[in-house]
């Protein structure tokens, strides 16, 4: 017989109609192990003879395979984030899934009420990808570039869908930066 070991809920934790609260929720999920990713996106200027347009970057948990046939992967964006608005508009974008020596840039873009994203990318090493123009890191473990296929409102995100371009391996021998129990881990 499984033992299972309920999660405490604090005093003052509601639980939504179904049982279960935000924190009980929260602590759970907080147990799964993830890969770490910067997304990226270039929004294009307003207008043909305006400014460049600016690079816009985000730290992501929530990101996988979808689909080997065609090549599709799923990102969950909070919904009426910068990049959720910028993916509503824009269909190309990227990923960088991050090695474990990129800990310092995965803080620096989950940051809330954070600088400007041209400052976060200022000193940052990284290629321009040729098909989506979105930064792509140098010595990330792998890089994507993708085209969004569908978007899905989910609860407080979106999911955004996205069919893979153009894939490469910076840094392959890397080890995987991660994230469990709401901290950034190294594998090993």
């Amino acid at each position: 017989m499984l033992k299972t070991t309920p999660v405490p809920a604090p005093p003052d934790a509601s639980p939504h109609a179904e049982g279960v609260s935000n924190d009980e929720f929260r602590a759970a999920m907080s147990r799964l192990a993830a890969g770490v990713c910067l997304i990226t996106a270039h929004e294009p200027p307003l207008t043909a003879d305006g400014p460049r347009g600016e690079d816009v970057g985000m730290t992501a948990t929530a990101f996988l395979s979808v689909s080997l046939d065609p090549p599709l992967v799923l990102v969950s964006l909070r919904e009426g984030s910068r990049m959720d608005d910028l993916l509503a508009e824009q269909p190309l974008w990227a990923v960088s899934v991050l090695a474990d020596h990129q800990l310092q840039i995965a803080g620096r873009f989950a940051m809330k009420n954070r600088i400007s994203d041209r400052l976060l990318f200022a000193d940052l090493p990284f290629e321009r990808g040729e098909t989506s123009g979105a930064p792509l890191l140098s010595g990330a473990l792998a890089t994507l570039e993708c085209r969004t296929e569908n978007r899905v409102e989910a609860g407080d995100h979106t999911l955004v869908i996205g069919r893979v371009l153009t894939a490469s391996l910076p840094s392959p021998d890397s080890s995987p930066l991660t994230y469990f129990r709401g901290r950034y881990r190294h594998l090993g």
